[in-house]
């Protein structure tokens, strides 16, 4: 994606996170913010340093300069960049983009090869067209809270915002083809996503298996509705993940358990006869599990073949050799905070290392370069920021804007 440009007005997950993945495939992203707070999650708790965790997550390898768009020189500042730009990410709620003229049809008047891509809640079509989208209300209306949590428990919400996250991968994925496709043509495109077609796509198998069936999913826990035993059990001092996937999973299991005597009984001959004796199987199962510990299953489950897990909380999920083999966590120099680590891209490419090419952004921190790259003089940008068009970029030195470290006698 080198050369390209992406003017990314988005803010929160979904689409800062395609303006991250772009950004590390080598595209300049440059994210546009509102003047005093910039994206909402700037001021999400924890803070690392004096900075949110949750905005360092999904917001290097950007520029950032901050824009008024509501007034009519911001918006032309703006068209300015997108006259250049490549891509375009927006997520403002419905009719925001037109009142701030950064619509699909105003820009690609300015830009007949611009690839547009706009984020929402529920699309721009339907009975909810026009309502806002949130991870969590879309994990709601799409059936997936009714999955998850224990069968007689309460609900459960996933908590890592999975209908954010794919919807900002879906995203990358349509700007992908729509560069290929402007390749082919020398037009750009309008691709849109939303949280709830994100979200009924991840349900899509579930779907497919309540069409056939007729019966809606049910909450399982660590259960699967269509494999079994495949859950979490108790061993002697803690907790062990069991994936029996196939009839030749839970032969190597019965054998590596002591349970040769269940080989022989029709009621575990095959998955489907095992998930239709799902209680019995998992309590005989969990029987066995309970009498060895949980380094010692994983030892002989192994070197047998069945798939299993321990149940790392984060920290040792992070601290593990496997992770480190794959050179997933990326250290890079902030500015302002010193060494920094972070997720990189989920992807390799011939075996190159992952790099961070750029630290997440302080606020407005690129304001004036980006406008002298337009060909503002410094006494233009300076006129800018007096009017309240621009703001003056927080400064490197301390992560404070000028006058907030003015008035604390910094020199």
């Amino acid at each position: 994606m080198s050369g390209l440009r992406v003017v990314d007005l988005s803010k929160v997950l979904a689409g800062p996170l395609c303006g991250q993945f772009l950004g590390a495939l080598g595209a300049d992203v440059l994210k546009v913010e509102p003047i005093g707070g910039g994206d909402d999650t700037r001021a999400w708790p924890p803070r690392h340093g004096n900075q949110s965790a949750t905005f360092l997550a999904v917001n290097h390898n950007k520029r950032s300069l901050t824009v008024d768009l509501k007034s009519p020189e911001g918006q032309r500042l703006v068209h300015r960049l997108v006259a250049g730009a490549d891509i375009v990410i927006q997520g403002f709620g419905a009719g925001t983009a037109a009142k701030l003229a950064v619509d699909h049809d105003t820009l690609r008047e300015l830009n007949p090869r611009l690839i547009y891509v706009e984020i929402s809640g529920y699309g721009r079509t339907g009975p909810l067209g026009d309502e806002p989208g949130y991870d969590v209300m879309l994990q709601a209306f799409s059936g997936m809270i009714s999955t998850m949590g224990e069968p007689e428990g309460r609900y459960a919400r996933a908590p890592f915002s999975p209908v954010d996250l794919g919807t900002g991968s879906y995203a990358l994925s349509g700007v992908l083809a729509a560069v290929i496709e402007r390749e082919r043509t020398g037009t750009g495109s309008y691709v849109e996503v939303s949280l709830l077609d994100t979200a009924i796509s991840q349900m899509g198998y579930l779907a497919q298996n309540y069409w056939a069936s007729g019966e809606a999913p049910r909450r399982m826990g660590t259960g699967h509705p269509a494999l079994c035993p495949y859950q979490a059990f108790e061993t002697s001092d803690g907790d062990l993940m069991v994936g029996v996937g196939n009839d030749a999973q839970w032969r190597r299991l019965c054998a590596a358990a002591s349970l040769d005597d269940l080989l022989e009984d029709p009621r575990f001959a095959t998955t489907a006869s095992r998930v239709a004796h799902r209680e019995v199987t998992v309590r005989l199962v969990a029987d066995v599990i309970r009498r060895r510990t949980t380094e010692a299953w994983l030892t002989l489950l192994r070197s047998s073949g069945v798939p299993c897990s321990p149940i790392n909380t984060l920290a040792q999920a992070l601290g593990h050799p496997q992770v480190d083999a794959r050179e997933l966590l990326v250290r890079y120099a902030d500015p302002v905070l010193g060494p920094v680590q972070t997720v990189g891209l989920p992807v390799k490419f011939d075996g190159q290392p992952r790099d961070i090419t750029r630290p997440a952004p302080l606020l407005g921190q690129h304001t004036e370069d980006v406008l002298g790259e337009l060909g503002l003089s410094p006494e233009e940008v300076r006129s800018l920021v007096e009017r309240g068009v621009v703001a003056q970029g927080v400064d490197v030195e301390d992560g404070l804007a000028p006058a907030a470290r003015d008035a604390r006698g910094v020199e």
